[in-house]
């Protein structure tokens, strides 16, 4: 049984066909990577715009936790100062108390010492002594049995004095006292009402500082995503690098392999020329020029491989 001869041009044919095929398919595999790559990038960009967007949202946010926070302690800072207010109007309130009790004693024990004779009637009786002593002719015996009379009656008029006295320092006393009273109602008002407002304001803060801190694991999640789809994309750009370094090996082979079948090709038919003409110059027939060059470029390689 013979042996099977393999042509050798069919067989760089076929492999020819084959680099071919391998570099179509990878052609194939390459555009899908690529579609594939831009697909994830796409994917990335919008998992990083929806990590921005929540970034912003928590700058707003925070930006209203700060004025929240600036009115919370504001607020504080005036219920300090109205406390502060009370205590030292309830000091006073309670001196001012101190006081009136004491004045009050005062009055009931200078009442003891109140004369019979009204106020009025005493005036009018000093007032008469008095011009008595002054329009009337007196020896010095009436003169100062009258002038001790006044003073007498000056002394009962002494006590209306210091009752009229202690009354107005007692009213006076009364009337700051209840000035403070309406001033401290009206403080409480105001301190209810700022801490009623801390009160709000503090828990409007907590909420927005739990809303911050929701939206701060969001963001980390879209950091997160963004990270993983851009590994993703980058492991799909590497395939790509590999896959175009492998068509272009294939196509320098390719090319190596049509440069190497060109020269073959180019080598048999000036063979073949060169049998032609060396056939012609041994029938004697007249050889033209390119004829001669290939008869001379035969023998000179024919020397060459002679010599090696």
């Amino acid at each position: 049984m013979g042996e099977t001869t393999q042509n050798p041009q069919e067989g760089t044919k076929r492999l020819t066909h084959s680099i071919e095929q391998r570099i179509q398919e990878l052609n194939q595999q390459l555009s899908a990577a690529r579609r594939e790559r831009e697909r994830l990038n796409e994917e990335a960009k919008s998992w990083a715009e929806d990590r921005n967007q929540i970034h912003q949202q928590i700058k707003t946010l925070q930006a209203e936790a700060k004025s929240l926070r600036e009115k919370r302690d504001e607020a504080n800072l005036q219920v300090q100062v109205l406390k502060a207010a009370r205590e030292k109007a309830r000091t006073q309130r309670k001196e001012k108390h101190d006081q009136i009790i004491k004045i009050r004693e005062q009055m009931k024990a200078l009442a003891q010492e109140k004369p019979r004779t009204r106020l009025k009637d005493l005036e009018t009786r000093i007032q008469n002594l008095e011009w008595k002593i002054q329009t009337s002719s007196l020896s010095v015996k009436e003169e100062k049995a009258l002038i001790e009379q006044v003073q007498a009656l000056e002394n009962e008029r002494v006590v209306y004095r210091k009752l009229q006295k202690l009354k107005d320092s007692l009213f006076e006393l009364q009337t700051e006292t209840k000035a403070l009273e309406t001033q401290a109602k009206l403080n409480h008002e105001k301190l209810s009402n700022l801490a009623e407002q801390s009160q709000k304001h503090h828990e409007q803060l907590l909420q927005i500082l739990d809303q911050v801190k929701s939206l701060k694991q969001s963001a980390d999640g879209a950091h997160q995503k963004y990270i993983d789809v851009r590994q993703s994309a980058n492991a799909f750009h590497q395939k790509s690098v590999e896959i175009q370094r492998q068509i272009s090996s294939l196509k320098a082979q390719l090319t190596q392999k049509e440069r190497q079948q060109y020269e073959k090709r180019g080598q048999e038919l000036r063979a073949e020329a060169t049998k032609k003409a060396e056939e012609k110059m041994k029938r004697g027939e007249k050889l033209t020029l390119e004829e001669f060059k290939l008869i001379a470029t035969s023998e000179e390689t024919d020397t060459e491989t002679t010599e090696h």
